[in-house]
């Protein structure tokens, strides 16, 4: 549309728009636009992670064959290094310290090498947590996918790491006299529930490392701490009998060791009822269900804030 002015110029001039006045929310709204990363709703989130689920997999399988590629040996590190971790401590804590009260050779052993076990794959599955975002950012930056992909394939990984072990902790359980059983099969529950367990705290842990990755650094401090705390390398009710009985109940109702004490009662025949604290298995699933809300929805609350600044 022109116009002709005085002098016989021609001026050019634009209709009025239907836009014009709306502001920027208004203008998205109006055309459908999103701001690019948003976090989408939390059962959105939910269905983007079920669509991603292969690539979870495919990630985590990837992520466990390149941890040993450059060793000699491989894989079997996967069970040769917590195996060495229990004789050092069978060494330390079994024979020079005498941790074993209350309990058999035939019933230590296996004990402690249960709890080494089990431990590290929580211990596992926080450190890898805490790396999951900041050691991952080139992958963060690079493409759009829901982040919660990346602590939960670490801690799957994980997961696969402790089932190669379990055929190490089976065999050392038979050899001191604990066979197959149906109570075997208790395991399962109770990994299942440990899983879900530090898949939360790893969702806690990557959102926190996202933003502090010196907490990679504090970490070990903290998981030490925890392990001598839980009773890795000894029975707390036996080593705390001398104790006010809140010490021993808060130590007992602890998630590592309630998730170590379940594992030992269904692989160890002479490890009974009596060394689990009351309503176990409820307890057990509590702290599982817990930490995996907890910690999903504490990850997802920041999820458009990963890999910016």
């Amino acid at each position: 549309m022109s116009d002709t002015t005085h002098d016989g110029a021609v001026a050019l001039s634009t209709p009025p728009s239907a836009d014009d006045g709306l502001t920027s929310a208004a203008l998205a709204a109006k055309y459908g636009l999103t701001v690019s990363g948003a976090r989408p709703g939390l059962f959105e989130y939910i269905r983007q992670l079920w669509g991603r689920r292969h690539f979870i997999m495919a990630f985590s399988r990837a992520k466990l064959t390149a941890q040993y590629s450059q060793a000699k040996l491989g894989q079997l590190w996967q069970v040769a290094t917590p195996l060495l971790n229990a004789l050092v401590y069978y060494l330390i804590f079994g024979l020079i310290l005498g941790t074993r009260k209350g309990m058999t050779q035939e019933v230590f052993i296996p004990f402690l090498v249960t709890g080494v076990f089990v431990f590290t794959f929580t211990q596992s599955s926080v450190m890898a947590g805490v790396r999951a975002i900041s050691g991952n950012l080139g992958l963060v930056r690079a493409l759009h996918f829901p982040r919660a992909s990346l602590p939960i394939s670490f801690s799957l990984q994980q997961l696969q790491q402790l089932l190669f072990s379990m055929i190490v902790l089976a065999a050392v359980a038979i050899a001191f006299g604990s066979y197959p059983s149906l109570s075997w099969l208790l395991i399962v529950p109770a990994l299942v529930m440990q899983f879900v367990f530090n898949t939360g705290l790893a969702l806690i842990m990557a959102r926190l490392g996202s933003k502090t990755p010196d907490l990679a650094q504090l970490m070990p401090f903290v998981m030490r701490t925890w392990m001598y705390a839980s009773g890795v390398m000894f029975s707390i009710p036996v080593m705390l009998k001398d104790k006010p009985d809140w010490i021993a109940n808060v130590l007992q109702y602890n998630p590592a060791a309630i998730y170590m004490d379940l594992v030992r009662f269904a692989l160890i025949d002479g490890y009974g009822s009596g060394n689990l604290p009351a309503h176990v298995w409820i307890v057990a699933l509590a702290w599982a269900v817990l930490a995996g809300l907890v910690g999903f929805v504490y990850f997802w609350k920041a999820e458009e804030r990963y890999g910016r600044g």
